[in-house]
């Protein structure tokens, strides 16, 4: 987290004037919060998805070097499966088409956070000035 010392001017001008914080304040400072904690806990998944993807994409470009012939194991559940390998190639495309997918779906969600929590911050920002932070 990035925190700075107030300057000297800043400080008085700060503490010279008090500011109520009203019930309404409360409420939006308490949904920024709650964004907040939610764009990370969707950045947190959208990393987890993005890792898939990118292993399946290896396993894609992998298979690709095997012979149409060979018989490859795939992974449903908990257990392993001998499948041709056209049939392979198509449950991993379809599984990377799923992914893609759910990154679409969270990268929107995390949009639309992101965009409330600016709105909020403009609100919050124009009533308290500087006696507030709500950089994340």
């Amino acid at each position: 987290m990035n925190r700075r010392m107030l300057s000297r001017e800043d400080e008085e001008t700060a503490g010279g004037e008090e500011i109520e914080v009203r019930r309404e304040d409360q409420d939006k400072i308490n949904k920024f919060s709650r964004l907040h904690q939610h764009e990370l806990l969707i950045e947190e998944d959208l990393k987890g998805k993005s890792k898939e993807k990118e292993e399946l994409d290896d396993i894609i470009t992998e298979l690709e070097l095997s012979d149409e012939d060979d018989i490859v194991p795939y992974k449903i559940g908990d257990a392993f499966f001998h499948v041709p390998l056209p049939q392979a190639q198509e449950l991993l495309g379809i599984s990377a088409a799923r992914v893609d997918e759910e990154i679409s779906e969270l990268e929107d969600k995390l949009g639309t956070i992101r965009q409330e929590m600016t709105q909020l911050k403009v609100e919050l920002y124009a009533r308290f000035g500087k006696t507030i932070n709500l950089e994340t």
